[in-house]
């Protein structure tokens, strides 16, 4: 997946650029900050060249994903010390709960773009091949009885010395609380 940036000037005093994902590019080629058009100062590139993974144990996610209108993949990206690439892309998901991991952290940028349909139908075939719902099943309560209480122990009323829940400052003599 090409992942193409587009700069545009901030509108504040306080951010010179104004950094957003503007599209995907898929099949593309590998590319690093090549510069695909100007116009006056916006400008686009095509900052990184990712592939997309799918794991088997994300479906669910993906399921998620898919019901969002549009469905749409998340780019990470991690800000770099290079004036020519002020970004790092780190990674491409199709996976909201690992975009919403990402996001926590705020460490790094999680951008939201729309997916091209050809890749949401290849998406969608992926998530129905590999989705299984998990079926609730009910915890069975222990036998034993939680609300039995052994008598004495812990009771600061009832003198015993061996009584392993009393502090040992409480065994002191003519002290008992």
């Amino acid at each position: 997946m090409g992942i193409v940036l587009r700069r545009a000037p901030g509108v504040t005093r306080w951010a010179q650029w104004s950094w957003t994902v503007s599209s995907i590019l898929p099949a593309a080629a590998q590319a690093s900050w090549q510069l695909l058009r100007r116009e006056g100062e916006v400008a686009e590139f095509h900052a990184a060249t990712l592939p997309l993974e799918l794991h088997r144990s994300e479906a669910e996610a993906y399921r998620q994903g898919l019901t969002a209108e549009p469905p749409c993949l998340y780019v990470v990206l991690r800000e770099s010390a290079e004036e020519a690439a002020p970004f790092e892309v780190t990674l491409v998901t199709a996976s909201p709960f690992e975009a919403q991991d990402y996001a926590d952290s705020g460490e790094e940028l999680v951008e939201k773009v729309a997916m091209p349909e050809g890749l949401v139908a290849w998406v969608r075939d992926f998530t129905l091949g590999h989705y299984q719902e998990e079926h609730f099943k009910k915890r069975r309560r222990d036998k034993k009885d939680i609300g039995l209480r052994e008598d004495g122990i812990g009771d600061p009323r009832i003198v015993q010395q061996s009584d392993v829940y009393r502090s040992p400052a409480l065994t002191r003599k003519g002290r008992l609380q």
